[in-house]
């Protein structure tokens, strides 16, 4: 238990140290879902934490869920993110691009600095997990909202 809590407060702060050089199962519903805050999301959004970022794997990894018309702020990653649509319909949209349909499956690999904002439709819910990579202790950077006019 000690080892465990020693993980979660230093994955706080970084990078979790490598635990094991095994197989490690982390089980369903063992961290708390949160919602999202509305500094970083416009609507309804719940975060799980799935595996923090370790000197290994460099990512934090999370399902976000999102309610119809949910979605992210503005906001760029220091060394990219990934998501991996696993059910509903959703948007992502790069600064000063049209926004695009994602899909169940589908795998969307956003490159380092990239402006962009992702969510569910205005009609359907959405949830991907995602995979930020850590650079320098940090995964992301929060922006501005997605205004209403620039979400539809």
């Amino acid at each position: 238990m000690k080892t465990i809590l020693a993980a979660a407060a230093i994955g706080a702060a970084g990078v979790v140290p490598t635990q094991a050089e095994s197989i490690e199962i982390r089980a369903n519903g063992s961290t708390p879902a949160v919602i999202g805050v509305a500094g970083n999301f416009t609507g309804h959004a719940v975060i799980s934490a799935l595996y923090p970022p370790t000197d290994v794997t460099r990512a934090s990894t999370g399902l976000v869920t999102f309610a119809p018309g949910a979605r992210t702020v503005w906001h760029t990653h220091p060394a990219g993110q990934m998501l991996i649509v696993t059910a509903g319909q959703g948007w992502v949209q790069e600064e000063g691009k049209e926004r695009r349909v994602i899909n169940p499956g589908d795998v969307v690999w956003i490159a380092a600095g990239v402006k962009h904002w992702h969510g569910a439709t205005a009609t359907s819910p959405m949830a991907h997990i995602a995979l930020s990579y850590v650079k320098d202790g940090k995964n992301v950077d929060w922006l501005e909202a997605v205004s209403d006019e620039q979400y539809r």
